[in-house]
């Protein structure tokens, strides 16, 4: 395993009938494992900062809507700035695109953990540092096909979905902790220094790549937004796959009003901030299982034809909520609920495969953020309805509507799978 090359990634030249790619061949990719590393340090630090920017928020303020406002902020930018940004991956050299926005994001980091920084310039720090994310995000995204190949990509990003989830629910947990003993400022700073770390792990593990695309004059940015957006959503392939990642806005929902789910147990053993804590941690929970099992035990070909019953699986539990049944079955369903969302492995695959390697940073900006968006309008619309009716049912409904999109979807999906079987039928006759 450690003679393997980065230049020739596992999943490459296999032959039919080999076993599949372990994640011990994937890490052993020196390559992958600077990418691996990076994201899983600067995420730390990001979920560090998250708690650290919300306690001095409402430190300085004393007020829930100028913290909740900070909070948009991290939706905001992702939504507005993404799709154009994130053409910066194919237009430049993928390796180079990443260094700069680590690089400026470890600056203005290190400003905002400045003490008496007014609150107008920590906001706007806030909306920079995040927008530099979505090329950085798109860079990363385009250059793992690159690195690991088949399979192997694959299990590559099951490995990073599953440190994602980790990293969060260790981020969130001992965020607090950490920061009542370090302070706020210290907190930031050290969200800053986590961003020159990930700089210095992708200066030492990725080799240099040229850009992507053709040579000659480069398009604009508009016009390659526009070429991107034309692309994913002109075939009817690409655009079923986006709809199933974007389906995540329903089984998201629930963990935007968790704490107000938590507060209908008040009359359990445990405290409203504890019972808070377990549904929020519920579905990452679930979900590193569901892409352990999926990635794992599933070959390739039957991860497709799942796809459509796991994305059903990811709302399906929610319904369960309508009967108001006790804490240990809520908890149990959303585990439930984070094991059907590996079907985004799936649904990753695809599109990865489907889309030209010098077109994938557009394309995967595109879908990224609307990922944001559809998060960030699920959880304000069921925050909304949670007031007027209650968590239960809100939840509920986002279940409902889920499985009755994903069962739309799955059709969508089957039916274009039948097509493309049919065209390769024909075509080898």
């Amino acid at each position: 395993m450690g003679a393997m090359r980065a230049r020739r990634p596992p999943g490459r030249h296999r032959r039919a009938g080999t076993p599949r790619v372990t994640y011990r061949e994937v890490i052993a990719v020196r390559e992958f494992r600077a990418l691996w590393f990076g994201q899983g340090l600067s995420l730390l630090g990001d979920q560090l900062a998250q708690v650290a920017l919300a306690v001095l928020v409402y430190d300085r303020t004393g007020s829930p809507l100028a913290t909740a406002a900070v909070y948009a902020l991290t939706y905001l930018p992702s939504i507005v700035g993404g799709p154009l940004l994130a053409g910066l991956a194919d237009r430049f050299a993928r390796r180079g695109v990443m260094l700069a926005c680590d690089l400026l994001r470890a600056g203005l980091v290190a400003a905002m953990a400045v003490p008496g920084l007014p609150f107008w310039a920590l906001c706007v720090l806030v909306f920079f540092v995040v927008l530099l994310s979505a090329p950085f995000s798109a860079a990363r995204a385009a250059l793992l096909p690159e690195i690991l190949d088949g399979d192997a990509y694959v299990m590559g990003s099951a490995l990073q979905n599953m440190t994602n989830q980790a990293v969060q629910m260790v981020g969130f947990a001992a965020g607090g902790a950490m920061i009542a003993a370090i302070g706020p400022y210290r907190a930031l700073a050290l969200d800053a220094a986590t961003f020159l770390g990930s700089a210095l792990i992708i200066v030492s593990g990725v080799r240099r790549r040229p850009a992507p695309g053709r040579d000659g004059a480069k398009p604009s940015m508009w016009t390659m937004t526009k070429g991107g957006a034309k692309l994913v959503f002109g075939s009817r392939k690409l655009r079923t796959l986006v709809l199933f990642a974007w389906l995540c806005g329903f089984y998201i929902l629930p963990e935007g009003i968790a704490a107000p789910y938590a507060d209908t147990f008040s009359d359990e053993a445990l405290p409203v901030p504890v019972v808070t804590g377990l549904l929020m941690a519920a579905m990452p929970t679930g979900t590193v299982i569901g892409a352990f099992l999926f990635s794992r035990f599933v070959s390739p070909p039957r991860r497709l034809q799942l796809m459509g019953w796991m994305a059903m699986l990811s709302c399906a539990p929610l319904i369960v909520t309508a009967l108001r049944p006790p804490l240990e079955v809520v908890l149990a369903a959303w585990v439930l609920s984070g094991i059907g969302g590996a079907y985004q492995l799936a649904a990753n695959a695809a599109f990865v495969q489907s889309v030209p390697a010098e077109r994938r940073g557009q394309a995967f900006g595109l879908v990224q953020s609307g990922l944001m968006a559809v998060q960030g309008i699920g959880i304000l619309v069921g925050g909304f309805a949670a007031e007027r009716l209650g968590p239960e049912p809100v939840v509920a409904l986002a279940g409902v509507g889920g499985v009755t999109c994903a069962a739309v979807l799955t059709m969508m999906w089957t039916e274009s799978r039948d097509k493309t079987a049919r065209v390769r039928a024909q075509a080898a006759a």
